[in-house]
């Protein structure tokens, strides 16, 4: 009898072709190994969020409390939700269903949901606690980010891959700024992380219970460990909870000046600081009307054609400064590109397409200074002198900024904006072929 049946199960795995998308495991026959099989593949990282708090954006002016209120995860952060910076956490950390507690769909949900599915993860609405019991398996890996959390996502991401726990913060610091509190020394910093089973007792709870409080508590009866976050974050702007419009603009400030600090690789140069003040002053404003660093860049590279094109017609000077204002420009879309990368909002700006244009910008650059040179086309002189010079000196600047990388002032040879002035300064008042 066993020998048929391993026979008749031979044959029929030998005539059926497997169906990668109902089942690819082991073979059906091995029960047990098929089970643990399964249970591996049911394990999902869930992230649960809210869109329950509600706002006061009119309050903190002075206006009279009459003034409806708005929710408190669509205030916007450099031109995006608050939800929609905890979704890019979220995805960033692998989640597979993202879990939104809401009282109901709105147009930027749906909005959002696309972007979630866009990500490879399942988008779930649901308005009250128990609704969200079935949605988590005992086995799930749950994130709970709270509602206004807002925070860098290195940080957010080395406290939570360390291991099932509740962020908590010291009461004193956190209770003024809107956090919860979970007993006489600690806060609730906004997020925590624990298997699912833990979830199971929201079946138990009144249907007006507050779905992320009734989170905490079940955690903190489980005895899930405390993990502190320093203090000195609430401080900088690397861990906010936002409550209002007001607390909004600053926190927007603090969160650009922070994925702004780096800055590139040119630090400390004229062009780079230029480029990171405008976009610290201007950046909020041109998020928030919905300019993308891929436009910025579109204006940089017709700047840089403008410059080509009065080079050409004799004009060097203004090229010159034209094409160094194109760089700028550049260093502008790239800072807004690394601030949405670094945000986990957007892929922006590509390095390799950044690279090629600054490539672009040395060419135009030499070619200008090729076409301002005053040597004569005769015989005498070889053919290309007046190229010769220029190539050493954009090539020249780019062999000293690589041999001498920890020298801190070879950064500013990278700096195009401070090469098309000075290039258009020696071309009115200089020797242009001296000075080259």
């Amino acid at each position: 009898a066993k020998a048929f049946y391993r026979a008749t199960v031979a044959l029929w795995n030998l005539s059926t072709p497997p169906n990668p998308r109902r089942y690819s495991g082991p073979p059906w026959h091995d029960r047990r190994q098929s089970l643990r099989w399964c249970d591996r593949r049911q394990f999902l990282r869930v992230a649960v969020l809210s869109l329950i708090e509600t706002s006061h954006p009119a309050q903190a002016a002075g206006v009279p409390a009459t003034v409806p209120a708005g929710l408190r995860g669509y205030l916007p952060i450099g031109g995006r939700s608050l939800l929609r910076h905890q979704i890019g956490l979220a995805l960033s950390l692998g989640a597979k269903r993202v879990v939104v507690m809401a009282e109901g769909i709105s147009g930027e949900l749906v909005a959002l949901q696309h972007v979630v599915e866009a990500g490879g993860a399942q988008f779930h609405v649901v308005a009250t606690a128990r609704a969200l019991v079935p949605l988590l398996a005992p086995e799930d890996d749950v994130i709970v980010v709270g509602d206004g959390l807002i925070a860098m996502p290195d940080v957010f991401r080395d406290l939570i891959e360390a291991g099932p726990c509740v962020l908590t913060l010291p009461a004193e610091n956190a209770l003024p700024l809107g956090f919860e509190r979970i007993d006489i020394n600690h806060a609730f910093a906004g997020a925590m992380r624990f298997q699912g089973r833990i979830a199971a007792g929201l079946a138990d709870l009144p249907p007006e219970w507050n779905a992320q409080s009734a989170l905490l508590r079940l955690a903190v009866q489980a005895r899930l460990p405390l993990r502190g976050v320093s203090a000195a974050m609430l401080g900088d702007g690397r861990w906010t909870m936002v409550r209002s419009e007001q607390e909004a603009h600053t926190a927007e400030r603090q969160w650009l000046r922070l994925h702004t600090a780096s800055g590139g690789s040119a630090v400390g140069s004229p062009g780079v600081l230029l480029a990171m003040a405008f976009v610290r002053r201007f950046g909020p404003a041109m998020l928030h009307a919905g300019t993308r660093p891929a436009l910025i860049g579109l204006a940089a590279g017709i700047l840089g054609l403008l410059g080509l094109g009065l080079g050409w017609l004799g004009n060097a000077a203004t090229g010159f400064l034209l094409i160094g204002l194109s760089w700028l420009v550049e260093r502008v879309a790239s800072l807004m590109g690394q601030v949405e990368r670094d945000s986990l909002l957007a892929s922006g700006l590509e390095r390799r397409t950044v690279a090629l244009f600054h490539l672009l910008v040395d060419a135009g650059l030499i070619a200008l200074a090729a076409w301002r040179s005053e040597l004569p086309y005769t015989s005498a002189i070889p053919f290309g002198l007046n190229w010769f010079a220029p190539i050493l000196l954009i090539g020249g600047a780019r062999l000293v900024r690589l041999a001498l990388p920890r020298f801190p002032r070879s950064a500013w040879l990278e700096d195009r904006l401070a090469f098309g002035l000075v290039l258009a300064i020696a071309s009115i008042t200089l020797p242009f072929d001296a000075a080259i």
